[in-house]
């Protein structure tokens, strides 16, 4: 039987024809031999299998190895996830510095997810000083090949005036176009840009409109602030219902005030059955957090003995902590009470 040989460049094509199959065994083979000859998208697809698992055992170490043999090559996708490599640890030591490097690289190359995270880097003081103009510089880049992540923070850099003079009309154009691609907090950004009139118009409408998209992809702010809506029937009808529905959504998140809002509607029956146990254990969540009206109101509940024993010492110590916070419900009270 006459074997058959391949070229290089055969090799890679067959790789990239059986993952397209789903054959993904058979296509790390084949860049495996690829890339042992040195070329350096099959080493960097090679990568992808293991970090992956695409027919072969996940290995981080073994993916890192392949990403850097592309990266010394000056291939920008392989440079990119090597960075990406030792900013989380993944089978290389977490190293900021070694992280730049590599986004740097890569970023000059024009790869807009490296473009994106060195803008981070600066943003956060990854592996370099803080400088919010650096990030600026890469996040416009990134987004002006519609990178959704870049666009949101560059909108956020103008809303702050961080790297930039601060410009709302600015922020609303960036957000906007993260937005429409569906990005949850450039909607959840630009509604608040409308709820508040910056940049736009105020429109609680399309506050409401923006706000609800996020809510809907499940971002908790987004959905506490929609049950704030239609709590105070700002932008849509007033409905106690649907903004139980809401908060509650955020309160499993585990967002303080959303937890609050939840326990307050129970403890007032807005929405629900008046339950003053239900209404407890949402304030106390939220006071576990540090909510301070969370913990006045908790306070007040083991005061009067609503939803949990009766207790004056448990009331005293969530009134104080409250009241350390400069919660002026829960310093009234302790006055009363002769506490301060």
């Amino acid at each position: 039987m006459i074997k058959q040989t391949f070229t290089i460049e055969q090799l890679f094509s067959e790789g990239v024809k059986y993952i397209k199959y789903g054959e993904c065994a058979i296509a790390k083979n084949f860049f495996q031999q690829a890339a042992e000859l040195g070329h350096a998208e099959a080493q960097y697809n090679l990568g992808v299998c293991y970090e992956n698992g695409l027919g072969v055992a996940q290995n981080y170490t073994m993916a890192a190895k392949w990403y850097r043999k592309a990266a010394e090559q000056g291939f920008a996708k392989a440079q990119y996830n090597l960075g990406v490599c030792h900013h989380n640890g993944y089978g290389v030591e977490q190293n900021y510095t070694k992280a730049i490097k590599w986004y740097n690289l890569a970023a000059e190359q024009g790869d807009a997810y490296a473009q994106y995270s060195l803008g981070v880097c600066y943003e956060r003081s990854l592996g370099v000083a803080q400088n919010y103009t650096e990030a600026v510089k890469w996040y416009r880049k990134a987004a002006e090949q519609g990178d959704v992540d870049a666009q949101c923070n560059l909108g956020v850099c103008y809303k702050n005036g961080q790297g930039v003079p601060q410009d709302y009309i600015e922020a609303v154009k960036w957000y906007r176009k993260a937005a429409e691609q569906g990005d949850a907090q450039a909607q959840y950004n630009l509604g608040g840009c409308y709820y508040n009139g910056q940049g736009v118009p105020q429109s609680y409408t399309e506050a409401v409109k923006w706000i609800k998209k996020a809510a809907k992809q499940g971002d908790a702010q987004a959905q506490s602030n929609l049950g704030g809506c239609y709590y105070f029937g700002q932008g849509v009808p007033q409905n106690y219902t649907e903004a139980v529905k809401w908060y509650r959504k955020a309160a499993e998140q585990g967002l303080a005030n959303a937890q609050y809002n939840l326990g307050l509607c129970y403890g007032n029956g807005q929405g629900v059955a008046q339950n003053y146990t239900e209404a407890v254990k949402w304030y106390r969540k939220a006071a576990e957090q540090g909510d301070a009206d969370a913990q006045c109101n908790l306070g007040v509940c083991y005061y009067n003995g609503q939803g949990v024993a009766q207790s004056y010492t448990e009331a005293v110590k969530w009134l104080k902590k409250a009241a350390k916070q400069g919660n002026a419900g829960a310093i009234e009270v302790l006055k009363q009470l002769g506490e301060q």
